[in-house]
């Protein structure tokens, strides 16, 4: 039987996720993780991207804006302040969120304007790379 840890993520609007997987990938604080089951303990403030939870052949992409992992050797728990599947998420959407947030770097008067436009390009510009990467990788496999 294959070694697995159990997966819960969590947002706001109530339980997204919880299951068993091999392995889980997040874009932690200091750049992408990749977590397998007994690894060490550790706590990050999440950055918006792609959390992938992969479980056998399986996998399940989410779209998480911010946050916090919580790795232990056998569960990791993502406390997400949003969190879409990212087959959920909607392309059209996210380019015209990116067009308004640098509207808005253009417009910025204060400093709270600009980084307030900062936090949303952010989150605009990693939500079109959710979204290119999985039509990619629907594309290898055959299903886009």
């Amino acid at each position: 039987m294959a070694v697995s840890m159990q997966v819960d993520i969590v947002s706001a609007e109530g339980e997204i996720f919880s299951g068993k997987a091999d392995m889980l990938f997040a874009q932690a604080a200091n750049g992408e993780v990749g977590i397998l089951p007994f690894h060490t303990q550790f706590l990050s403030q999440l950055r918006p991207g792609e959390v992938r939870v992969k479980s056998g052949d399986e996998e399940d992409a989410f779209f998480v804006n911010s946050g916090t992992i919580e790795v232990q050797p056998h569960v990791v728990t993502i406390l997400a302040d949003t969190c879409v599947r990212s087959k959920d998420l909607d392309e059209a959407q996210a380019l015209e969120a990116k067009q308004r947030a640098e509207e808005a770097m253009d417009n910025a008067k204060t400093d709270v304007d600009i980084a307030r436009a900062q936090i949303d390009l952010a989150e605009a510009v990693a939500q079109i790379q959710t979204i290119t990467k999985l039509r990619d990788r629907l594309e290898k496999t055959g299903m886009a």
